[in-house]
């Protein structure tokens, strides 16, 4: 069994965004010579996420209001008692998980039709670190 692991940094132009990640993940898969096996792909800060679905404008401009709606930004969250002000942030990362796990099947990605793997940032505009995992044979 091998592992391979990468921290990639992302930053994001906004405040709240998805980033389209599957290429990278793709190319580490590819770096490690792993024919069988899973990625493990995590973000690696309270106030971001990963997920898997479509590449599709629309319904990422759904994902965000869904978010908005179900963790709004406000005020008088608990958590702005601390000197922060992201505390919606942190509640819309949990809706979108903080890692996934994807099958790697005769060294690639295991994807499904139109699935693709998204960065999710809610609290943006600063560094943060994705890790890439990669273990299989």
């Amino acid at each position: 069994m091998k592992w391979h692991t990468v921290y990639h940094w992302m930053e994001t132009a906004k405040q709240r965004e998805f980033i389209n990640i599957t290429t990278i993940v793709e190319d580490t898969v590819k770096e490690t010579g792993i024919r069988e096996g899973m990625a493990l792909v995590s973000a690696m800060h309270i106030t971001s996420g990963v997920f898997v679905n479509d590449e599709e404008e629309g319904i990422k401009a759904d994902f965000m209001e869904w978010a908005e709606k179900l963790a709004p930004f406000r005020s008088d969250y608990r958590h702005h008692r601390t000197g922060e002000t992201n505390g919606d942030a942190h509640l819309k990362s949990l809706l979108f998980h903080h890692q996934v796990m994807i099958p790697v099947t005769n060294g690639k990605l295991d994807l499904g039709p139109w699935q693709e793997i998204f960065y999710a940032e809610f609290d943006g505009r600063r560094r943060k670190r994705l890790l890439i995992k990669v273990m299989g044979e």
